[in-house]
């Protein structure tokens, strides 16, 4: 039943290269060109997940338990993880797409990534990580805390979504010239035809739903999830101990990598690109953070922006928002600020010349 996980993560990480599914770039976009698709993309993803997984629930298929939040972790480590993924280039399902698309600086950044990981929750910086966990609340889901069902919050999350994407999809579009198609039929419609955010995006929450059962039929009570496979993989490496590191997640993190290769190479966008010095450091200083903020938070973009909003936790809901807010503190210092500062000296330098 294991290897569903590789099946799982090949599909995400297919659909996630060829739709260009990219949180941090959304994230990044909503400040700096105040673009929201792909935002609204992953409220469609949360919405679908969420329905499907609460109906499962009803009907007895699978379990879940949202604990206790541990809501200063939260806060801090989403913020810093939101940091890092501007500075890797990636999130941290991303970083893993954009490896098996040949790009060098992902590896990189994979690499920082991975090793943080590993050392917060099993190495030196474990006391730094549970530090935090005892600043918490007993209730973490949202519906329990206001003594209610969850679906209201479900349908209320859905007519937003609905509102937002009929809005968007309003907007006039812009035409954007495309070359003829040199393929046909499905061939045409996998690799080479442009996917829509939305589209992509309602298919990114039916693999999230679909993570559910497959998961929990291995005794892992949990869907999509990057951070702690990541570090399992680092762990097995060092160890050998298959037996405790080798689980459903560590196939699912893989199938992601292998579902982007064949992706790219399908569509002819696989290929090795190495970056220059200073981005290597920048994409693996960005891994570190990532690694760090993420096992702070108790997950990352995908596990908490994802699963666990989807899931009607604080955790979820309060990570996602401090998770964009890191990004958009990120943004202002590694692209707002060095073009004004380019600006200015520019125009000292006109001012001077003239």
């Amino acid at each position: 039943m294991i290897i569903t996980g590789l099946l799982c993560g090949a599909l995400l990480g297919f659909v996630m290269q060829r739709g260009r599914f990219c949180l941090t770039g959304g994230f990044r976009d909503m400040y700096l060109t105040k673009d929201n698709r792909m935002f609204y993309a992953l409220l469609i993803a949360i919405s679908v997940q969420s329905i499907g997984v609460f109906a499962l629930i009803q009907m007895g298929l699978i379990q879940f338990q949202a604990g206790e939040f541990n809501w200063l972790a939260t806060i801090l480590g989403s913020f810093i993880f939101g940091i890092g993924i501007i500075l890797a280039g990636g999130c941290a399902t991303g970083t893993w797409y954009r490896a098996g698309e040949g790009l060098i600086g992902s590896w990189i950044a994979l690499f920082g990534y991975m090793g943080m990981s590993a050392v917060m929750k099993s190495g030196a910086l474990s006391p730094v990580n549970n530090s935090l966990k005892g600043i918490s609340t007993p209730t973490n889901s949202i519906p329990a805390t206001f003594g209610l069902s969850v679906w209201p919050f479900i349908a209320l999350l859905a007519l937003i979504t609905i509102f937002l994407v009929v809005k968007q999809l309003s907007k006039p579009k812009v035409f954007i010239p495309s070359l003829p198609p040199k393929r046909k039929g499905l061939n045409h419609l996998l690799f080479e035809k442009r996917w829509h955010p939305f589209f992509t995006a309602i298919l990114v929450g039916l693999v999230a739903l679909l993570a559910w059962p497959l998961s929990e039929a291995t005794g892992r009570m949990s869907g999509l999830g990057i951070t702690t496979p990541s570090a399992n993989i680092l762990q097995y490496l060092v160890t050998g101990d298959g037996d405790k590191y080798l689980n459903w997640g560590v196939f699912l993190v893989l199938g992601i990598f292998l579902g982007s290769f064949v992706a790219a190479k399908g569509s002819r966008e696989f290929r090795f690109r190495a970056p220059d010095a200073k981005t290597a450091v920048s994409s693996f200083s960005g891994g570190i953070l990532m690694g760090f903020g993420a096992s702070w938070a108790g997950g990352c973009s995908i596990g908490n922006g994802l699963v666990m909003t989807a899931m009607m936790t604080w955790q979820g809901w309060v990570s996602l928002i401090f998770m964009i807010l890191g990004t958009w503190a990120a943004s202002y210092f590694v692209y707002v600020r060095p073009r004004a500062s380019a600006k200015k000296k520019a125009a000292v330098y006109q001012t001077t010349t003239a």
